[in-house]
Parts: structure tokens; C-alpha cells; sequence
């Protein structure tokens, strides 16, 4: 049984659908149909049952779905090992980052790593980390670096590195002097965030719910996509907002921002990799992962 008509095959009966399965796949849906229609022909057999509102499983299609991921399992093991004896490191790597982590963690590594292994093929997309899970589970992207931690059956999630969140504010924009703020203050300063499904804004309310405020306790006037608006915005006073630390270094030694703690309050959080639990890593995947971790390792040891 062909290869590629079994990786049809198994995205169709998981999405139950032939248009879904297309999109999936970056092919037509006539083709999609036309290699289940083979599989089916090759088989002898009906596969699916196909109305006008969802496909489903045939007792002959269940039977193939019980072998089909063990053999595209088997396929990608094969493939990977051989790889691997080759020595020489090529390949494509999909990448899913989320916002902080795309913007401001990754250049300086992604350069250290192609620097290393330029016959990678490298492509990165920057989104919101329940996005990145979506991607993984769709397998459109071979490893998410992501800014919480994910309670996923289907995801292995690990820490690389820890962050810091600090509150942001326009210079000048506090009478005092005083680099800290009360959490009563904080509720009644024009409060910018993240959009709803941000790691950065889970991460916020999470530490901010520990100290007795809920997130409708909060003076938020806008929600904007990406710590660079959020950062814009700030500058032109039209708000305060609580972003990482590593976002800000730039502003910071050019005074267009002034970093504030928040009184008890201290917003500490991990980055995470994560990939898919019963997904053969690509070898270059692998290669990533390892060399982030020592990378990480290094910053930690040059911060001591």
C-alpha cells in the first residue's frame, strides 16, 4: 500500500471529512478523492460512507485505521534511522512559535543553528500557543515552542527556559519615583493585553487570580495581537501593559519605556517545547530540540 495514500487515508478518518483532509494536506479535495479511490480499488473494498453531512468509517476502513499509523509509524522510523547513517544533516524543520518566544528568543538562536546546519530548511510560524497545539495535532508543524505549559494527553510538553514579566509604562507617565505598584493601583490604570488564547495573558491572570484579582477586576481598554503593538501603544500613552522582559531590552536603553514590579506580585514563567506524544520527531527536529536545550543551558550559566 502506497505511503502517501495512507497518510490521506488516516487525516480523512480523523477529520472526517474529504475538504478538511484537502486543506490539511495543500492538495485539492478531487485528489484527495482520487487516492482514497485508489485505496479503495487496491483493497477491493469500501473504505467510507459518504453523506452529504460527514464521512464515516466503514467496518473495512476500521480494520485499515487499526494498521495504517502503525505503518506510517514504521515508515517514518525506517526513514529517520536511515537519515541518521548518512551523517550529513539536511532536511526540512516546522516550527510553531508563539509571540515572545518568535520575536525575541528565537533570532539569536536560529542563527547560532543555521550557522551549524545550513542544509536545514528552516520555516517558522509565529502564533498564539493554543494555535501551535492545534498545528502539532495537524502535524503542520514538527515541534511548538510555546509560553505555558499544556495538560494534553496527545502533547509532550517540556521547560527550556524561564522568564520574567514586568510592567510597562510610558516615561513619566507615574508622579513617583517608585518602581513599584500596588495591586490596587494596577486596577485602576488603563490596562493594555494580549489577545485571548496568548501565553503571556493565561500567565498574567494566573498569577494575578493567586493575589485575589480576576481579570474583570481590571481597567482593560485594548486588546491588541502582538507585543509589538502592545509596546507601540504603550509608548504613545495610550496605556500600561505586562509583557516579558526580554521584549523591552531595546526601549529600556532608549527611554521610550520604564519597567515597574507590581507589590507581591512577581510574574515568573517557563518556556516550553512541545511536540506530538505518539509523533516520530524528524531528525532534525531532534537536532533542534537538543541544541535549544544547550543553548538555554549556557544563558543560565553565563547568569549566574
Amino acid at each position: 500500500m502506497n505511503y502517501e495514500k495512507l497518510k490521506t487515508f488516516i487525516v480523512v478518518a480523523e477529520k472526517k471529512s474529504f475538504s478538511e483532509a484537502a486543506k490539511l494536506l495543500f492538495v485539492t479535495q478531487p485528489t484527495i478523492t482520487a487516492q482514497i479511490k485508489a485505496l479503495e480499488e487496491e483493497l477491493s473494498t469500501k473504505l467510507f460512507e459518504r453523506t452529504t453531512k460527514k464521512v464515516s468509517l466503514t467496518q473495512s476502513g476500521i480494520i485499515l485505521m487499526n494498521y495504517a499509523k502503525e505503518i506510517v509509524r514504521l515508515n517514518d522510523t525506517a526513514r529517520k534511522e536511515i537519515t541518521e547513517i548518512e551523517n550529513t544533516v539536511y532536511g526540512e524543520l516546522s516550527i510553531g512559535c508563539s509571540f515572545t518566544i518568535g520575536e525575541y528568543i528565537m533570532p539569536e538562536f536560529l542563527k547560532q543553528f543555521k550557522d551549524m546546519y545550513p542544509l536545514i530548511q528552516i520555516k517558522v510560524d509565529i502564533t498564539n500557543s493554543n494555535n501551535i497545539i492545534s498545528d502539532i495535532k495537524d502535524q503542520r508543524v514538527d515541534v511548538g515552542l510555546i509560553e505555558t505549559p499544556i495538560d494534553d494527553s496527545e502533547i509532550v510538553v517540556e521547560s527550556f527556559l524561564e522568564d520574567e514579566l514586568i510592567l510597562i509604562a510610558s516615561p513619566l507617565s507615574f508622579s513617583s519615583e517608585n518602581p513599584v505598584i500596588s495591586v490596587d493601583e494596577l486596577k485602576s490604570l488603563p490596562l493594555i493585553v494580549r489577545e485571548r488564547g496568548s501565553g503571556t495573558r493565561a500567565v498574567v491572570n494566573q498569577y494575578l487570580n493567586q493575589s485575589g484579582v480576576r481579570e474583570e477586576d481590571l481597567n482593560i481598554v485594548m486588546e491588541l495581537g502582538s507585543t509589538e503593538a502592545i509596546k507601540a501603544a504603550v509608548e504613545a500613552k495610550l496605556g500600561i501593559s505586562i509583557t516579558s522582559k526580554s521584549a523591552i531590552k531595546k526601549e529600556q536603553k532608549l527611554n521610550l519605556l520604564t519597567a515597574y514590579k507590581v507589590k507581591d506580585v512577581s510574574f515568573y514563567r517557563f518556556f516550553y517545547t512541545a511536540y506530538g506524544k505518539n509523533q516520530v520527531l524528524k531528525s532534525t527536529a531532534e537536532l533542534f530540540i537538543e541544541e535549544l536545550y544547550k543553548m538555554t543551558r549556557k544563558r543560565r550559566e553565563l547568569t549566574l
